[in-house]
C-alpha cells in the first residue's frame, strides 16, 4: 500500500474578509448554512465534532468574535499597529492562511477510527464520535506553529471534520519583533528563495510532525519511480495525487465562493452610497440656489427682509446638514469602494492560484500518461519477447529461418544490448555504440543504409532507424562499421 502524505497549503492575503472568518468558524446564519451546503461539502451533523487548539488545548470554537475581532485584539494588547489602517487601498500583507492536512484515508481515520461515516451528502452522522488521534495531531501541528512561528502570533487555529477531508485552518500574523515582516519570514528576497523556503517547510514539517503520524513528505511525479511499484500501489499513488490536486482546487473554489459573495455586498453597498450621494448632491444645489435667489431678493426688496433673512437661515441650516450627511456618506462610500477594490484583488489572486492548480494538475496528468504509456510499451515488449521465444521453440529450423537478421529477432534473443546500443547510437554516439557492439559479440553493422540522422527526421523514425542499426550491431561480427 503506498504511504499517505501530508498536506500543507500557504495562502497569503492583506487581511481575512468577515466571509472567510465565517467559514473557518462555521458562524452562518441558517440562510448561510443553506447557502454553503448549496454550494460545498459540509455535513452539519459532524458541525459540532470541528474543534480549535488554544494555547495548546482543545477547545469548542469560539463563535463569539470573528476572526478579524481576534486579530485586532492582539494587535491591540501588542501596541501593533495594522499598516493597512488609514490606507487608501491596502497594500501590505498581514495574514498567512495554512491549512494542514493529508491523504484522506489517513486523515479519516484519525479523526473517527473505524467508525463508519457516510460522506454523502445530506447524510446523518451525528452519532460519530471524534477520535483523540486527531486531536493529538492536531496539538502537534500547533506545536510546530508555535515554536517555528511563535504562539502569540496564531489568530485562530481550527480543525474541520465537518468536510470530506480533515484539516487545519491557521490564521497567522507574520510578525516579527513588534512588526508585520511577512517577507523577511515567508518570501525573502525572490521567488527563488521563497520557493527554496516552502520546499524546507514542507521538510521541516514531515520531519518534525508527520514521521509519527504515518504520512509522507510526499515528492514530485518525476522522483516517484512509478515503474518500480507494483501496479495496486501505482493506482493508489495515483489516487493520492490526483484527490490532493482535486482538494487544492476544491478549497480555492469555496474561497472564490465566499470572496464572490462578499463582493455582491459591497457591490450593493457601494451602489447605495453612490445612489445616497448623488441625491444629496442634488438636494444641496436645490438648497444653494434657493438660498442665491433669497439673498438676491433680500438685496432687491427691503420690505421683507425679515422673512426673507429668516428664510436664508433655514436654508443655511439645512445645507450644514446636508454637508454633514454629505461627508459622512462620502466617506463611507470611499471606505467601501476601498474593500470593493480590495476583494477584487484578493479574488484575482485566488483565481491565478486556481488556474495555476488547474494547470499543475493538467500537467501531472500529461506526465502520468506519459509514464503509464511507457510502462504499457515496456510490458508489450516483454509479452512480445516472451511469445516470440516460446513460438521460436516450437517452429522448425525453416520457419526460425524467417525470423532470421530480423528487429523481433534481435530483440528476443538480445534485447538489453540491442536497447544499449540503440540509445548509443541515438545520442550520437556511433563510436562508443561501435565499442560496445564489438565487445558483446556483434559488429555487424553493414548497411545499405545511409547513416545520419536526417534534418526532417523525427525522434520516432529517428529511434527505429537506431533499433534497426543497432540490431544488425549486435550480429556475429563480420568488421563492418556503420557510416557516419
Amino acid at each position: 500500500m503506498a504511504k499517505a502524505k501530508q498536506v500543507l497549503d500557504v495562502r497569503v492575503s492583506k487581511g481575512i474578509t468577515t466571509s472567510q472568518s465565517n467559514e473557518h468558524q462555521r458562524r452562518w446564519t441558517e440562510k448561510g448554512w443553506e447557502q454553503a451546503l448549496e454550494k460545498g461539502n459540509y455535513d452539519p451533523s459532524r458541525e459540532h465534532l470541528n474543534f480549535e487548539i488554544v494555547s495548546g488545548k482543545v477547545r469548542p470554537v469560539d463563535k463569539s468574535r470573528s476572526i478579524p475581532e481576534r486579530m485586532a485584539e492582539i494587535l491591540d494588547r501588542r501596541g501593533i499597529k495594522d499598516p493597512n489602517e488609514g490606507l487608501d487601498e491596502p497594500k501590505y500583507r498581514t495574514v498567512v492562511n495554512i491549512i494542514f492536512g493529508g491523504s484522506r484515508d489517513r486523515m479519516r481515520e484519525l479523526a473517527f477510527g473505524s467508525q463508519k461515516v457516510n460522506f454523502d451528502k445530506g447524510a446523518d452522522n451525528s452519532d460519530v464520535e471524534r477520535k483523540r488521534d486527531i486531536e493529538r495531531w492536531a496539538k502537534d501541528v500547533y506545536a510546530f506553529v508555535s515554536g517555528r512561528y511563535g504562539e502569540q502570533n496564531i489568530a485562530a487555529f481550527i480543525v474541520h471534520l465537518d468536510e470530506i477531508n480533515p484539516h487545519v485552518h491557521c490564521t497567522l500574523l507574520p510578525i516579527k519583533d513588534g512588526r508585520f515582516a511577512y517577507k523577511e519570514i515567508f518570501a525573502g528576497k525572490d521567488k527563488y528563495e521563497f520557493s527554496q523556503r516552502m520546499k524546507q517547510l514542507h521538510t521541516d514539517f514531515f520531519t518534525e510532525v508527520n514521521t509519527k503520524w504515518g504520512m509522507s513528505r510526499g515528492r514530485s511525479v518525476s522522483e516517484t519511480g512509478a515503474r518500480h511499484l507494483t501496479t495496486e500501489e501505482y493506482r493508489r499513488m495515483l489516487s493520492e495525487e490526483c484527490t490532493t490536486f482535486e482538494e487544492n482546487i476544491d478549497r480555492h473554489r469555496k474561497v472564490l465562493f465566499s470572496i464572490q459573495s462578499d463582493i455582491r455586498l459591497a457591490e450593493r453597498r457601494v451602489k447605495g452610497l453612490t445612489t445616497m450621494v448623488d441625491n444629496l448632491e442634488k438636494s444641496k444645489a436645490e438648497k444653494q440656489a434657493q438660498l442665491s435667489a433669497a439673498e438676491r431678493d433680500l438685496a432687491a426688496n427691503s420690505d421683507d427682509a425679515a422673512e426673507l433673512e429668516m428664510l436664508i437661515e433655514s436654508l443655511q441650516k439645512e445645507l450644514q446638514g446636508i454637508d454633514r450627511q454629505l461627508a459622512d456618506k462620502q466617506g463611507k462610500l470611499q471606505a467601501a469602494d476601498r474593500q470593493l477594490a480590495d476583494l477584487k484583488e484578493n479574488m484575482d489572486a485566488v483565481q491565478q492560484r486556481t488556474e495555476e492548480l488547474r494547470a499543475e494538475a493538467y500537467r501531472y496528468s500529461r506526465d502520468v500518461h506519459s509514464k503509464v504509456d511507457t510502462l504499457l510499451k515496456d510490458a508489450l515488449l516483454e509479452g512480445l519477447v516472451g511469445e516470440y521465444r516460446n513460438l521460436s521453440a516450437r517452429l522448425d529450423a525453416p520457419q526460425r529461418q524467417l525470423f532470421d537478421d530480423t528487429l523481433v529477432q534481435a530483440i528476443a534473443e538480445q534485447g538489453a544490448e540491442v536497447m544499449h546500443c540503440a540509445t548509443m547510437l541515438f545520442l550520437g554516439m556511433v563510436d562508443d555504440a561501435t565499442t560496445f557492439a564489438e565487445t558483446h559479440g556483434g559488429g555487424s553493422g553493414g548497411s545499405d543504409l545511409k547513416w545520419g540522422r536526417d534534418e526532417d527526421e523525427d525522434n520516432r523514425a529517428w529511434a527505429l532507424r537506431c533499433m534497426r542499426m543497432a540490431s544488425r550491431m549486435m550480429r556475429p561480427a563480420i568488421g563492418k562499421k556503420p557510416k557516419r
